[in-house]
Order: structure tokens, then sequence, then C-alpha cells
């Protein structure tokens, strides 16, 4: 039972770091607990100060004479910094890290910023003598005095800007007002609003049938109290979004908060336009292109019951609601769900722990839910709600799998396929529009071959070996090494190689080919301004352009009534990446990017560009048939021990002598092994040390360690055991250790 606590007194951002210890007096060591409000003397006096704690512990950091006695805990209702100090220690014990970066993540509500202040030149004197003095300055000429004191006459207090550029008053006149006390200038605190411009409006959507049962069942369920976690399955164009939005103004009309977490790529104008013609101005979004001082503003507007809805990337869940009704995460897929910084935590599991604290249900959406989170529906932690058929019953686009292989036989070299050109140039004809989207993801330089289709595999994990350039292939599970083939192993074709194409070079190739055709590239280079999304999406939107050329950021929710071609171009790269997601990906990326097609009117159709259309996730993805896809890879994952049949703990040991990261993490290994051969952790499957996926970092040299067992449990006390040796032993006093729990990529 610990008998000291660690608080802070102050909760902003930059005091976060010093924490006080105080003695739990013998009375109150039942009580305590992480996140609770308590009273303690504090500074020279003893004044009463209230404080947070953050920590509990057994070890006094001072001398035990010294440490004064925690008073009382403050009974008056548990504000909202409670609740999200109680989540920053669920997630440092879940997800490693100290507790300081828990409390960074998730209270960045008092972050300093320079608060925007509004000034307001306002009548002090009575309407009579206002009148009088008002005769008084018109008789001495005083025009500017008496232009503005009969405008205050008029509406009492003006904007101080209003004040000196329209009515062209100067700021000593305002003084010398002000000094014989005819008015007074008052600061009010005003906020940044990221919405400011848009206006309230719009029909409201009338649900189908399967969207209003969706509707029901959840509502139903949270007005007997019952909290639950739901998994949305909605093929692509079924209405999930309508389906939030109903779900959200019932919550909301009974008097409590929504959170809506979206990816960072997909929080595009268009989504959030249709949450704001519901909600007007008690809704706000987050997203990364907002300054310090909106972030902060809107924090403060959510904490100060201004806001009912907030909409943004996984930091939004943070906000400091105190009456949060529902959680919601749409494309919950998304690998950007999880922190690749520490504490590396992943919003979907810290979503359902903040709602189980909040008394709030869940609800997570996809066209294609991550393979983790349809394992817990059909085991029954989550609820499985299912929408299989698009808005107005459009029928899904027709599917083409061309095989590059075959193009290459017949002479075809050009990344665009025959197939693929045909398409094009028919719907330019037509004046109908065409999303060509890279697969990107996943370009860890996997090598395979143009002529057969075989890919250089690690024979110990099933993944794809990463190509390094000295020559040599790398399992980045495992360690397994080889030299890069000159020759495919497999038919003794030359056309062996990684993947190169970006696409500025798609961008080239398609208006040699097209010169009529209108371009637009969408990537990290065109959007770099604060807007740059908004402007390429708004102008295809317009028909400003005929083609739109980009990665996943142009297939992430967005709606095109006149897209009727979709094609997309090099689908293996995210199979065949070094990590084993990539059927998993590959599956849900085409599923998506094929979605964007026969949204509106016309029917749309997909040509799927690939050197492995033999592939399980590229034939199911043409099909769209999702639960055959999840029975064939849960069977691998099962084989191979992955989540979410097992768990699976990566370890970075860090270091700028090489050296040292290795023994360091020899060390370590070392220590479970013993642990291991007193048969205290049965079923344990420890890999490593190996190199880390990118071995040497700014000169900083990482090594890595995996663990893999059934029981999530197992390995959070694997963790805890590791950090109490690295605490007591000095060899880590200058090495660097993370911990990153059922990784999603690598170190």
């Amino acid at each position: 039972m610990a008998i000291y606590a660690n608080v802070i007194i102050d909760i902003s951002h930059e005091k976060l770091d010093k924490t006080f210890q105080y003695k739990i007096p013998q009375q109150l060591q039942q009580e305590i607990s992480l996140g609770m409000q308590v009273e303690v003397p504090f500074g020279t006096g003893d004044r009463k100060s209230t404080a947070f704690v953050v920590g509990l512990t057994d070890t006094p950091e001072y001398e035990v004479t010294k440490l004064k006695e925690i008073r009382r805990v403050v009974e008056t209702g548990i504000p909202i910094e409670s609740q999200l100090i109680a989540l920053a220690g669920w997630i440092r014990d879940n997800y490693g890290g100290t507790m300081n970066h828990a409390l960074k993540t998730v209270l960045p509500v008092k972050q300093k910023s320079k608060e925007k202040k509004q000034r307001f030149v306002r009548l002090a004197i009575s309407r009579k003598k206002a009148k009088e003095q008002l005769a008084l300055f018109e008789k001495k000429h005083n025009t500017a005095r008496a232009r503005l004191l009969s405008q205050l006459m008029e509406q009492n207090s003006l904007p101080y800007e209003v004040v000196t550029r329209k009515l062209n008053v100067t700021t000593s006149v305002i003084r010398a007002m002000e000094g014989l006390g005819i008015l007074t200038v008052e600061e009010k605190r005003t906020y940044r609003n990221p919405l400011g411009d848009m206006k309230k409006g719009g029909k409201r959507l009338v649900l189908n049938e399967e969207q209003k049962q969706a509707v029901e069942h959840i509502w139903s369920d949270f007005s007997e109290g019952k909290r639950q976690t739901y998994l949305l399955r909605g093929v692509t164009g079924s209405g999930k979004t309508a389906v939030y939005i109903e779900l959200i103004e019932q919550v909301v009309e009974s008097g409590r908060q929504a959170i809506v977490l979206i990816p960072e790529i997909a929080l595009t104008y268009q989504t959030v336009m249709r949450f704001y013609q519901r909600f007007g101005e008690r809704v706000s979004i987050l997203n990364s292109k907002m300054s310090q001082g909106e972030r902060y503003d809107q924090f403060e507007r959510a904490k100060n019951g201004e806001l009912d809805v907030m909409i943004g990337p996984r930091s939004a869940l943070f906000t400091p609601f105190s009456n949060l009704g529902i959680i919601i995460m749409d494309e919950e897929h998304e690998n950007s769900y999880k922190s690749e910084t520490l504490p590396r935590y992943h919003a979907r599991e810290t979503a359902i722990e903040r709602a189980r604290m909040a008394g709030a249900s869940v609800v997570l959406g996809s066209a294609t839910p991550s393979i983790d989170s349809y394992y817990h529906a059909k085991t029954g932690d989550y609820v499985l709600l299912s929408l299989e058929k698009r808005v107005e019953e459009k029928p899904l686009p027709q599917c083409y799998t061309v095989d590059l292989r075959e193009e290459l036989k017949q002479g075809n070299r050009s990344i665009l396929s025959e197939k693929l050109q045909e398409l094009m140039a028919q719907r330019l004809r037509k004046h109908q529009q065409t999303m060509l989207f890279l697969n990107r993801r996943g370009l860890a330089g996997f090598v395979s071959c143009r002529s057969c289709g075989h890919v250089m595999k690690c024979p110990h994990c099933d993944v794809a070996l990463s190509q390094h350039n000295n020559g040599k292939m790398v399992c980045h599970y495992c360690g397994y090494t080889v030299s890069t083939p000159k020759t495919c192993p497999e038919c003794g074709s030359k056309y062996i190689g990684g993947f190169k194409a970006g696409t500025q070079k798609i961008e080239e190739i398609v208006k040699k080919r097209f010169p009529n055709a209108r371009v637009l590239r969408m990537d990290l280079d065109t959007t770099r301004s604060k807007d740059g999304y908004e402007k390429i999406l708004s102008s295809f939107a317009n028909h400003e352009a005929d083609i739109l050329i980009g990665t996943q950021m142009i297939v992430k929710g967005h709606d095109f009534p006149n897209v009727t071609l979709v094609g997309i171009l090099a689908a293996d790269l995210s199979l065949h990446t070094s990590d084993f997601h990539g059927p998993e990906r590959t599956f849900q990326l085409i599923t998506q990017a094929a979605g964007r097609a026969g949204r509106g009117r016309l029917p749309g159709e997909v040509v799927i560009q690939t050197y492995s259309p033999q592939h399980y996730a590229i034939e199911l993805s043409a099909s769209q048939d999702y639960e055959k896809f999840y029975a064939t890879e849960l069977s691998y994952r099962e084989l191979m021990n992955y989540p979410p049949c097992g768990h699976m703990l990566m370890m970075l040991v860090a270091s700028k002598d090489e050296m040292t990261a290795f023994l360091c993490a020899e060390l370590l290994a070392k220590k479970i092994r013993q642990a291991k051969e007193s048969g205290k952790l049965k079923g344990l499957q420890m890999i490593g040390p190996t190199e880390a996926a990118v071995a040497k970092v700014k000169d900083i040299y990482r090594k890595v360690l995996y663990f893999k067992h059934s029981d999530y449990a197992v390995l959070v006390h694997i963790k805890d055991v590791l950090e109490t040796f690295i605490a007591s032993h000095r060899e880590f006093g200058n090495v660097i250790i993370q911990f990153d729990f059922d990784p999603m990529n690598g170190f």
C-alpha cells in the first residue's frame, strides 16, 4: 500500500515537471488514488492549497521527517483534470514511458499560449450627464470627442478597433475622455474559432432502414444506462457519418457531449461542414495545421461549457468535457490512431478506457475494420452492427484486376496499364473524373520480380525482407540477413528490384499520355500550406480538373459524385512490407480507394494494377469480401501468434555507442531468459536483440527486442520488471529505452 503521494500544485503545462511529495496519513491510505484532488499545506507559511495526485509510491524521495502530510481529500465534485490524470496513469501503466510523458499527452489544456483579448470602450456616465458633456464638446469644437460620445450614447459599448479605425478617434482622445471619467476601456477574453467563417444550415438527412436500426440499437442501450463499445461496419458509401450525426444529436439533447475522432488525413472541410450544419457554433475542430493558440482556445471553450462536439485526430480524445456521453472513432482501422511518440498509446483502447471512466459509449466505424476490432466484435467484447447497402442502394463499383507481369510480356513498360489508359480516355470524352491512387504506404524497399511477381521474404517470419543500401536484405523481426539477388531466384529474370515511381513521375506520364487533360496532384509537397488540402479538393469537386493523382490522402472519406473511375497503381506496395500488417493494410487501402468510384448517379469502375493478382488480399478487395478476408488473415495470425491471436511487445534500446546499446539489450534479454528458465513466464516467445528497422539515426544506434505472449497482462508485467531493473542499474544512465505494445510500425 502506497504511503507517499507525488502531487502537482498547478496544472499549467510548464509546471508538470515539478512534483512535490507528501505523506499519506493512515486514515487516507485506503481512500487516495491517482488523479484525486487533495488539500495540502504548501510553501513556508503552509498555506492551504489544492493539488492533484499524479503518483503513488512506497519510496520517499526526501528525508521522511521533512515530508508534510496531505490534509484531506477534496470532496466537492471531481473536476475534469482528475479524470484526465487518472487516464494518464492508465496510459503510463499500459504503454510505458514516464508519468510526465503521459500527463503532457492528456493535459494539453493548460499549454501556455498568449490569450487573445479584445478591448471595448464603454460609456461610464448617465445619459443625462452625457447629453450635458456632448453639448460642451460641441460648443468647444472638440469634434472627435463629440463624435465618440454621440456614438456611445447610441450603443453604450464599442470595440476599440471600431473607435480608432471607423470613427477615426485617436488613442490620446480616448485616454483624455477616460481621464475625465466619461468612458472606461475594458478588456474581454475572446476565443479563436477555427470554424468562424462557416454558416449553419442545411437540410436534415433522412435515414434508411439500416441506419435507423443502428441508431436505435445504440440509443436504446444508452437510454437504459448500458455503456458498450460498438463496431459499425458499413460498406463504402453506406452513410456512417449520418449515423454518427444522429447519435450525437440525441446525446447532446440529453445534456452530454461528444468527441468524434477522425484520422488527420480524412479531416476534410467536407466532413466538418456536415457536423457544423447540424450543430453550429457548439462544434469545434482540432488539427495539426492549427496554431498553439487556436488549439488552446478550443480546449478552454470545451472546459467552459461552450462546446458540445469536438472533432479531430487522436489528441481530440483528451478534450476536457466534464459530461462526456459518446466517443465516435471513424475509420477506426487507420494506423495513425497509434502514437509514434512516447507514450505509444492506441487511441482505440484509450478511448474505451476514457469512456469507462466517464460513463460514455464508444462507436468504432469502418468499411474495413481492423482485424483486432473485428476479432473483439466476433468474440463478444464489442457489439457488431452492419450497414450492408450503399445509400439509395447504389451499386458497388465494378473492379478489374490487371496483372502487370502480362503487361510487361506484351511490351507495355508504362506504369499505366492498357486497360486503365483505355478507361481514362473514355472518361475524358464523357467529361467524367478519374482518381489515380499511388499506394506508397509501406515503401520500405521490398524486392520483387516484375516478370513473375516473386517477393523476397523472411523464411522465419513470413514478412518481406527490407532492402538496405549495403546490398543486403534484412528481416526487421528476427534479424535474418541475405544478399540482394541480381536475378530472380524463382524465374531467373533480370527484372528484379524495388519500386521507384512517385506522384510527380506519374503526373508527368499522365500529362504526356493525355496532353489535353487537366491534372491535379495531391501529396505532401502540394499540401504544405495551411489550406492546401482544401484548395485542391474544392477545385477537383468544382470540376476544375479531370484527373486527381495522389497517395492515401485522396482516398479518405471524400465524396466526389462525378468520379466514375479509380486507378490503383502498385497495389502490392503495402502488401509486402516488413511487418505482418501488410495484407490487412492492402485490403483496407484498395477497398477504401475503390469506394471513391460511383458515389453519384453514375456507376463506377476500378482498375487494380498488381504483380500479385492471385494474393488473397488483392482478390478479396476486388470482390469487397471482408468476411472471407478476415477469416483468411486470422488463420495466418493464429499460425504465427500475431495480434489479435497473441500480443507483442517491442522494446527499443538506443545509445550513441553501438556496443553499449547491444550490451544493454543483451542484459535485458538475459533478465527475461532467467525468468523464463525459472518457469515464471510460461508461453513467452522472445526474439532478439537485433537491429531496429532503421539501425542508426542521428548517430544513435538502435537495437530491438520482441516479446510475444497470448496474455497482454504478461507483457505489461515484463515492462514493469524491466523498468524496475533499469532504474536500479547505472549502466542504463545514458541509454534510451522505449516500449511499444502491439506495434503498428517498427522503431
